[in-house]
């Protein structure tokens, strides 16, 4: 059987980038635009050219990709001709073979936001797409408001869609730009069109994410005959972002109908790379992955139950609906006090521990687990500290070095400038090879600074350690998380510190203390142990 294809537009560097908080340098964009050929997306828009420096200076150093590099733009405005529109002008001499260009399809927004007629609009859009194809590049019209303009005026949405279609474009994709319409709604639609005599395989889907419905709103519209998929890496978009490519993509690949029916430029070798590009993504905005992400989650493969687990060990397929390696991630088997032997057994497994069913130390972990949780810890989330709890019930666990005693103190002082400031510093003394050592360090940034108590810890525990030093130096702390797990005046704060190091390796673990400084510093000597341990072993 002979499978349709579809096609994968990504607008991460264009659409993405109206996230809040997100403004990619050129470097950057170069960098995911890599990934995403990498990746097997066909079409990559790399921004609107000429309106801000960082999109034009992507399109001066753009890398050769296999897939179509897409300059993004607007039609020309009313009064001039597409000849003479220098808006448009800046798109085109971006010199991309794609263009997309953007048009209204709701009157609304016709006569009441651009203050043009109905007519003017359609001409605009025709121009703008004939100079286009004149110009020997592809033309795209995003018809932008058409399911909102479709429900107020459904034959001007249709006449734009025309116009566009009649000039030359290649493509004509439907915008839910606000991100309201329903899949029902999106799925109908999308046939209406079809039947009104605009060809599914010239029709791409642009939906947003208002409803929590993007990606379940352009499954619908390719259900009903659109060929091109318009969305982001991680849903990235203004608002509440578009349509995630990295949870349509696998579904489009692994899940039927669709991996039956079509075919896309994505490999089953080129999906498995997918949780790498996808965290990649988090790093450069420095945000911390979703855990529960679709696909790519640290916890979208997670069995916490014992029944589950149990389940799992016999036939993964009983809790999951693909395997977590087609989409380059990996089953955890958490630990917590909801676990049993089937869940701690995996996890010592995966660890490199191997525990024979029946042998009582199963018994004594459990045990050690579910008494810690009790007083606040959480090994659900802090992996690497479950694993050193059981390395040490197994009597496996090195004493690589020991803490004799550490002092925390914060100065809040003016500086030079006679601006107040704070700066944090530790002294930790430890035993190492029966030699007692001592550090000071102070928690100061490249610009000077203060990067707080545990950052302070962190550089004076690691700076003399000595045969173990060395192999600390790659690591870095991610990210820090505190909570407070009961109130009162027996408060009790948990932290969570999560770690990665040169190796491409990120762990978490867990401190529980009355005292923040002391919950972050049991979290911090865990997760130096966990490398340690780890390294050595691979020694």
């Amino acid at each position: 059987m002979t499978r349709e294809r579809l096609y994968l537009y990504d607008t991460t560097l264009r659409d993405g980038q109206q996230t809040q908080g997100v403004q990619f340098s050129t470097a950057e964009k170069i960098q995911i635009a890599c990934a995403l050929d990498e990746l097997g997306v066909d079409y990559i828009e790399g921004g609107w050219p000429g309106a801000n420096p960082t999109d034009s200076a992507f399109f001066d150093a753009a890398p050769t990709t296999r897939a179509r590099l897409a300059a993004f733009g607007m039609t020309k405005r009313a009064g001039r001709s597409a000849e003479n529109d220098d808006v448009l002008a800046a798109v085109l001499n971006a010199g991309t073979g794609t263009v997309c260009i953007v048009g209204k399809a709701h009157d609304y927004h016709v006569t009441d936001a651009l203050g043009i007629t109905l007519q003017e609009n359609l001409d605009n859009i025709a121009a703008s797409i004939a100079h286009i194809v004149a110009e020997g590049r592809e033309a795209l019209f995003d018809a932008e408001h058409f399911f909102d303009g479709y429900r107020d005026n459904p034959e001007y949405a249709l006449a734009a869609c025309r116009a566009a279609l009649k000039a030359g474009a290649r493509w004509i994709v439907l915008c839910d730009t606000n991100g309201g319409a329903l899949p029902s709604d999106v799925g109908r639609i999308v046939a209406d069109v079809i039947a009104a005599g605009i060809p599914g395989e010239r029709l791409g889907i642009h939906t947003h994410n208002d409803t929590e419905n993007a990606v379940a709103s352009a499954l619908a519209a390719v259900d009903a005959g659109v060929r091109q998929i318009q969305g982001t890496l991680n849903g990235l978009g203004e608002r509440c972002g578009n349509a995630n490519l990295v949870s349509l993509i696998p579904t489009l690949l692994l899940k039927e109908p669709y991996a039956s029916r079509y075919e896309t430029g994505v490999t089953r070798q080129a999906l498995a790379g997918l949780t790498r590009i996808s965290r990649m993504l988090d790093d450069l905005l420095n945000r911390v992955p979703s855990r529960q992400s679709a696909y790519v989650g640290a916890s979208a493969f997670a069995h916490k139950a014992g029944l589950h687990a149990s389940a799992i060990l016999k036939d993964p397929g009983t809790y999951e609906h693909v395997a977590p390696e087609l989409v380059g991630n990996a089953r955890i088997i958490p630990m917590s006090n909801q676990a049993g032997q089937s869940n701690l057994r995996r996890r010592l497994a995966e660890a490199g521990l191997t525990v024979d069913k029946g042998d009582p130390a199963l018994g004594l972990i459990l045990e050690r687990i579910k008494a810690r949780e009790d007083q606040g810890y959480s090994y659900d989330t802090a992996q690497a500290s479950f694993e050193l709890l059981a390395r040490d019930v197994l009597g496996r666990m090195p004493e690589f070095f020991e803490v004799k005693r550490y002092k925390v103190t914060v100065e809040r002082r003016k500086n030079k400038y006679d601006k107040m400031v704070s700066l944090s510093e530790a002294v930790v003394v430890v035993k190492v090879d029966g030699e007692k050592r001592l550090s000071v360090s102070e928690s100061l940034d490249e610009d000077g600074s203060d990067r707080g108590p545990v950052n302070a810890l962190s550089k004076a525990l690691a700076k003399d350690l000595g045969q173990y030093s060395a192999a600390l130096e790659d690591m870095r702390l991610v990210d820090f998380k505190v909570r407070i797990t009961q109130g009162g005046t027996e408060a009790v704060t948990r932290v969570i510190i999560d770690s990665e190091d040169g190796k491409g390796r990120r762990w978490s673990t867990v401190g529980v203390s009355p005292n923040i400084v002391d919950a972050s510093f049991d979290a911090l000597l865990d997760a130096i142990r966990w490398k340690l341990v780890r390294d050595s072993e691979m020694a």
